[in-house]
């Protein structure tokens, strides 16, 4: 991994927060400040600033690459959390909301994976 461009855990991440952010710009006007669809956009950025913000301790901070990566799993489970509540309000398709669900559940593995890879 020379740069965070090449660390697959994030590509992923970033481009479902992209995905995440352009649905969630059609949710309900109440919903877009401090409402559902800003924790959503929160929660899936938060996951991908903590990747790139650990990843620039690799070499020398590990643990400090690990912390990041905690958060950044604890942000996973929270998107997964807001895009069920976005498909229970009927904020997004059923095809969205598995689609999406799917991709989270991947990352959290792909997360836990580089996890434990640093920790050994």
């Amino acid at each position: 991994m020379r740069t965070i461009d090449d660390l697959s855990v994030y590509a992923r991440s970033y481009a479902a927060s992209l995905e995440i952010h352009k649905l969630s710009i059609r949710f309900p006007v109440y919903e877009q400040y401090k409402g559902l669809a800003s924790q959503l956009r929160d929660s899936s950025k938060s996951l991908v600033a903590n990747i790139v913000e650990g990843y620039a301790f690799k070499k020398h901070r590990t643990k400090r690459f690990v912390n990041h990566l905690e958060i950044s799993i604890g942000s996973c489970d929270e998107t997964r959390l807001w895009l069920r509540y976005s498909y229970d309000l009927g904020y997004i398709s059923e095809a969205e909301y598995l689609g999406l669900k799917a991709e989270y559940e991947e990352i959290g593995k792909m997360l836990w994976g580089l996890l434990q890879s640093l920790k050994s």
